[in-house]
């Protein structure tokens, strides 16, 4: 079952369940839209796999089945300039 992790682990933006703006790897390594065909032009940083749109869990599956609340954050140099913008 997918994990559903609740951001961009380059950029930080919440990609709640629901969201069709999340892309993963077969690893769920999980990217927004911008990060994953933008930044990495849709290989994964990670693992060089590809990305494909995240699955929307039905909510009525989310009280059994919730999405992760861990936040997932990783150093790749494509996501230094953002990291720079807002330490300042």
């Amino acid at each position: 079952m997918l994990i559903l992790k609740p951001n961009c682990e380059c950029c930080d933006v919440d990609l709640p369940p629901e969201s069709k703006n999340a892309r993963v790897c077969s690893f769920e390594c999980t990217f927004c839209n911008d990060c994953a065909d933008v930044k990495f032009d849709g290989v994964c940083p990670n693992c060089g796999g590809g990305f494909v749109q995240r699955p929307i869990r039905p909510t009525k599956h989310l009280e059994k089945h919730p999405a992760s609340t861990v936040r997932f954050n990783k150093d790749h140099a494509e996501c230094a300039s953002y990291a720079s913008s807002i330490s300042r």
